[in-house]
């Protein structure tokens, strides 16, 4: 469906079904440079089991209009303006990478809005390498292939996806090529000089899961554990061998965390 956030035409998948304020609402956000199609199964599995579902493409991102915005706390707020927009109360949030320090700002800056959260692929800092930020600032392809080779476990990079015919490694090179110029480095940025995550965990109120990857190369196993700690009510699922991008390679996996 589309929405007007703050003015701009944003596009918000529902998951198959027409998205109902009266139910429980959950808010699925995506990462730096990808968009709504990460959640297909996620999103899905909501919506047919008394959810509410919003899962938007961020500005400038996808289908949606508008420039990117450049701060997680900018990123924040307009959750916040989203929920208003579609007409709902409150939301559990669950953010892959960038969007997992987009929903814990959001716990953090807007407490009667956030539910509970679940955070896929986290860290108590998202520091991007200079190589991979400055390869995105001058629109290079190989910030792509830094990006899907970092990204994906070692799993994903010889088969392994549940639908037969479908490559991960290829499906996420063509999503991120699709970004418009300068939206992949807008997002490494804010991720970059985002250092608010520790504070921020130690204000959120609500449940929280923490979905990590055993072997992920882009937000460390550690890291992640130590964002978890810091927040009173939380709770860890280890993927064992999985990567950065769990939904793509794990994503019954995921699902069964979030369903916990």
């Amino acid at each position: 469906m589309q929405l007007s956030v703050n003015g701009v035409e944003i596009f918000v998948a529902t998951g198959g079904k027409p998205f109902d304020a009266a139910l429980p609402t959950v808010v699925f956000i995506h990462g730096a440079g990808f968009d709504h199609s990460v959640w297909a199964l996620h999103s899905r599995w909501f919506a047919h089991h008394g959810y509410g579902v919003l899962a938007p493409d961020l500005p400038g991102h996808g289908r949606s209009a508008g420039a990117p915005l450049t701060t997680i706390a900018d990123m924040a707020d307009w959750i916040a303006a989203l929920l208003d927009a579609a007409g709902a109360a409150k939301a559990k949030l669950i953010g892959h990478s960038m969007g997992s320090l987009i929903a814990l700002e959001t716990a953090a800056r807007h407490p009667s809005r956030v539910s509970s959260l679940g955070l896929i692929g986290t860290t108590s800092t998202m520091t991007v390498g200079p190589d991979l930020l400055k390869a995105a600032e001058a629109n290079d392809p190989a910030a792509v292939a830094m990006m899907t080779i970092w990204g994906l476990g070692p799993d994903a990079e010889i088969g392994g996806n549940l639908a037969p015919g479908l490559w991960m490694h290829g499906g996420s090179v063509r999503v991120l090529e699709h970004n418009k110029p300068g939206v992949i480095y807008a997002d490494l940025a804010a991720c970059n000089a985002y250092q608010n995550a520790l504070v921020a965990a130690a204000e959120v109120a609500v449940p929280a899961t923490f979905i990590l990857g055993e072997r992920d190369m882009m937000t460390p196993i550690r890291n992640g554990k130590a964002l978890a700690a810091a927040v009173k009510d939380s709770r860890t699922v280890v993927l064992r061998g999985a990567g950065h991008t769990m939904m793509i390679e794990r994503p019954d996996e995921v699902l069964k965390a979030l369903q916990g």
